[in-house]
């Protein structure tokens, strides 16, 4: 058994703005199961407290006096599913409306990474491994080895850092390394920490920890190159042989047809006549025409450039000229939910915008849909793709990071893949591909209904990526 402590800035089912919420919530429970010690250390943030704070216990509390940072940090504990979470409070840097974005942002979590590294002595809790998440949490390692290493409990625990999306890398002024961190300077002129005219937390996470994942293995080839590393590419190239992509699963609970009671009809691979009333439900509901032979396509995503949102809007008026329904859930860049406004207006009950989220709606549109369109530019792993295999809807990707490690393309003569692809960054190469799904759709429909039984019985659960996890761990322990 293996003592493994999580340390992240969000996690189902408390508090979530992307997929590291999904990865913090499931893996953890799939360790338990394996017979490993798991806990969690969290932020207590206004939407944490006003929901849970009444249901944790308290269980201690500190003065930080780091640099120029002094306050307290009391830590609270909540077990959900067999886990231990624990909860950082500080009203002042979390309870707030927002998760991040705030000026001050590189401040609160020094904070929150002093916090959860102090709390081991005072709770007299001390993991063989801390794995760490993100931005957010990089300075752990660092911290660890220069500011607690005196301590020999901390400088025999072993760190696994994980880059959930290396665009997002805690940035933040040089003097911050001394002023919240109470590192030394020379860690900064030395070059160690230095980047971008200053310190980059994601850096100190890659350079510090025992070993690095990241969430798909083509991703982790990926950002070893200048079109994907985010200018780290060469930090990445140096700990190449500590790095390892693993493919993210998703919760096969919480998104089960069987059991999903958002849905019109429950339904499995084994009785899939549910899927259809599910697609004349979601099509009633967001004011489509109801037909249940039509191709309905959807679309559950952030509307930025990264998501390829534009690659649609430009070939709008080909894709409307198909045979098909298009749904699309989400919020994001203005003008791209000024665009989508105005092509459902243009193609009324054809084509529907739904602006913002609806975690209930999406359930509904992952089960009525035929087809998920995911054209992104790149994508660490992607959570959708899963969840719309799960639900027998075929995702149509780009074949990058996690979407190409998931998606096997489809062959219309063997019966073999669980969805379609292309290769170019595109909207001729996305509407190309569309046009061969639609065409299955309607005259390969033996094909295209064996594609959704593939898709149904891929294992997107976490079984396969906690075991390789686990071996990480036993790597690092060695």
């Amino acid at each position: 058994m293996t003592r493994i402590c999580f340390v992240a800035s969000e996690s189902l089912p408390f508090i979530k703005s992307g997929g590291l919420a999904d990865v913090v919530g499931s893996l953890p429970q799939e360790l338990l199961k394996k017979g490993h010690e798991v806990r969690v250390f969290l932020p207590m943030y206004q939407k944490v407290a006003l929901k849970y704070r009444e249901q944790m216990e308290r269980k201690t509390g500190f003065q930080i006096h780091v640099g120029t940072i002094h306050t307290y940090a009391t830590i609270f504990e909540y077990v959900h599913q067999g886990v231990t979470f624990n909860f950082v409070e500080h009203a002042g840097y979390f309870e707030r409306e927002g998760l991040y974005g705030y000026p001050d942002d590189g401040e609160r979590f020094s904070y929150f990474s002093h916090a959860v590294l102090m709390s081991f002595g005072f709770l007299n809790y001390f993991p063989d491994v801390v794995h760490s998440h993100d931005w957010h949490t990089g300075m752990i390692p660092v911290l660890c080895s220069q500011y607690y290493g005196h301590d020999e409990r901390y400088k025999r625990i072993r760190h696994v850092y994980t880059i959930h999306n290396l665009a997002y890398q805690g940035n933040f002024p040089g003097d911050m390394l001394q002023s919240c961190l109470g590192l030394p300077m020379a860690l900064l002129h030395d070059g160690t920490l230095h980047f971008n005219d200053g310190i980059s937390f994601m850096k100190a996470g890659i350079l510090y920890a025992n070993k690095i994942t990241t969430v798909s293995p083509s991703y982790a080839q990926e950002i070893l190159t200048p079109q994907y590393g985010e200018k780290m590419e060469d930090v990445l190239r140096f700990r190449r042989p500590d790095l390892v992509g693993i493919v993210n699963g998703i919760d096969v609970d919480a998104w089960d047809p069987q059991t999903d009671e958002t849905l019109a009809e429950k339904y499995s691979v084994k009785k899939l006549t549910g899927k259809v009333k599910n697609k004349l439900a979601v099509q009633k509901e967001l004011g489509l025409r109801e037909a249940k032979d039509v191709f309905l396509v959807a679309m559950v995503s952030r509307l930025t450039w990264q998501k390829g949102v534009h690659l649609i809007i430009e070939r709008m008026a080909d894709i409307m000229g198909l045979d098909l329904q298009l749904m699309v859930l989400g919020s994001g860049e203005h003008h791209m939910e000024s665009q989508l406004k105005y092509m459902e207006e243009k193609y009324r009950q054809r084509m529907v915008f739904y602006g913002g989220y609806n975690e209930e709606l999406a359930h509904r549109i992952y089960a009525g849909a035929d087809l998920l369109l995911m054209p992104s530019l790149f994508e660490p792993c992607g959570i959708s793709q899963l969840i719309a295999m799960r639900y027998g809807t075929l995702p149509l990707v780009r074949e990058t990071g996690g979407l190409k490690d998931t998606v096997t393309p489809a062959n219309l003569e063997t019966f073999d893949g669980t969805g379609f692809s292309f290769a170019q960054f595109n909207s001729d190469d996305l509407y190309h591909v569309l046009r061969i799904a639609t065409f299955a759709y309607y005259q390969k429909p033996a094909a295209f209904k064996h594609l959704m039984i593939n898709a149904m019985n891929r294992d997107v659960s976490w079984k396969k990526s906690a075991d390789e996890y686990a071996k990480v761990y036993e790597e690092c322990l060695k």
